[in-house]
């Protein structure tokens, strides 16, 4: 994410449940005058919606360059999982059912 112009002070990030909130103030206003001013300082604030069971592990701020980590840690019962098919030895012997036709007088 572009942050040019702010620091690490003036960025916050938080996260809750699957939302993840980036938002930066600019700490002090600079009352020179410009002719034109290429980078805005103004308050931003950027959500982003995240998977389930994502997690950020780390941020890290370089040449106004925003850059965060995320990991997708799925618990283990929610894994895929594989299912050996046996043969018929294997299966469980069901009792055997007979059915009786109803005998008819004659």
């Amino acid at each position: 994410m572009a942050v040019a112009g702010f620091g690490r002070d003036e960025l916050s990030m938080t996260q809750e449940q699957n939302r993840l909130v980036v938002s930066g103030q600019k700490s002090g206003q600079n009352t020179g005058e410009y002719l034109h001013r290429g980078i805005a300082g103004r308050t931003f604030q950027r959500r982003f919606q995240l998977a389930d069971y994502v997690k950020v592990t780390g941020a890290g701020l370089e040449n106004g360059l925003l850059t965060i980590d995320l990991k997708r840690d799925i618990p283990e019962e929610m894994k895929p999982r594989r299912i050996e098919i046996g043969g018929a030895a294997a299966m469980p012997k069901l009792a055997e059912r007979t059915i009786e036709a109803a005998k008819q007088a004659a």
